[in-house]
């Protein structure tokens, strides 16, 4: 069998931003109009700083506006609602985003439902939801638009292709599962609880894991000549892993992304190219 593609999300999000920092300064000239990121934090968790800086430098680099508010962890509901309800209203923000998660006392679900789902380029409102369900996607989740695009870039073949998610979650599995489904693949979503797991994972032509176990899956839970996407992110001693053992799997794989450096770099490229999008629905037609 021929050497596995090693499919480089770090490549292919640096071609994404490229591509979304030509279409910012197309707009800028042609509209007088720059895409404006609003990005809200609530407290001091470590990771989640990290997570926006990394936006905050995205969105330098592709030319979009960029707002961060630092709240303290202390900060009420009704005072982060205000925050979402005054950015809402702005004619420069084109993009809302809360940074995952909250403090305790703080409830996500009114946050996620109050922002508006035109700016809500994270995707989480049911809106956006729901617009996948329907096949318009107009704001897609971050990461399983990601994982579409790694498909797409990597030459797989999507049409008619037996797909096996294995991850129920509303970020990941089943949105990815339905974007799967949009470009006309058969899709089984599978789960920890699945009866006989790796007999399903073997009828895959691609394999989505997004399950948040570390290296479960295994060379012979998978076919000769699949397409692998690993979502996981899971940190041990031995560093960080996926949810796929990457180096027994991609020895049976046409095509398998590693951890690190294959969908985790997709996200804040897909959360660029969202808020692109929610600008370019503000454009006269």
């Amino acid at each position: 069998m021929a050497e596995p593609i090693i499919i480089d999300g770090t490549q292919i999000s640096a071609d994404i931003r490229a591509e979304v920092a030509d279409e910012v300064s197309r707009m800028k000239e042609e509209h007088g109009l720059v895409p404006g990121l609003a990005v809200v934090l609530v407290g001091e968790d470590p990771a989640s700083q990290i997570y926006v800086n990394n936006k905050e430098r995205a969105c330098v680099e592709v030319g979009l506006n960029s707002f961060k508010y630092v709240l303290p962890a202390k900060t009420s509901q009704e005072e982060l609602m205000d925050l979402v309800d005054e950015l809402n209203c702005r004619d420069d923000v084109h993009g809302i985003l809360v940074q995952m998660p909250l403090p305790g006392h703080l409830d996500p679900t009114p946050v996620l439902l109050g922002i508006d789902p035109n700016k809500d380029v994270d995707g989480f409102n049911p809106v956006n939801l729901g617009r996948v369900v329907v096949g318009n996607a107009v704001l897609p989740s971050c990461t399983p638009a990601g994982c579409i695009e790694l498909l797409k870039r990597s030459g797989t073949q999507l049409e008619g292709a037996n797909a096996v998610v294995v991850g129920r979650s509303n970020t990941v599995g089943k949105p990815v599962a339905l974007l799967l489904l949009s470009e006309n693949c058969t899709v089984t979503i599978a789960h920890s609880r699945t009866r006989d797991l790796p007999e399903i994972c073997r009828g895959a032509d691609i394999l989505v894991a997004a399950v948040g176990r570390d290296r479960m899956i295994k060379a012979d839970w998978v076919k000769e000549g699949v397409t692998v996407i690993d979502v996981g992110m899971n940190r041990s001693e031995e560093g960080l892993h996926g949810d796929v053992d990457f180096h027994e799997v991609k020895e049976k794989a046409r095509a398998i992304t590693p951890v690190p450096g294959g969908v985790g770099p997709m996200t804040i490229a897909m959360l660029m190219r969202n808020t692109l999008k929610a600008a370019q629905m503000k454009l006269p037609v």
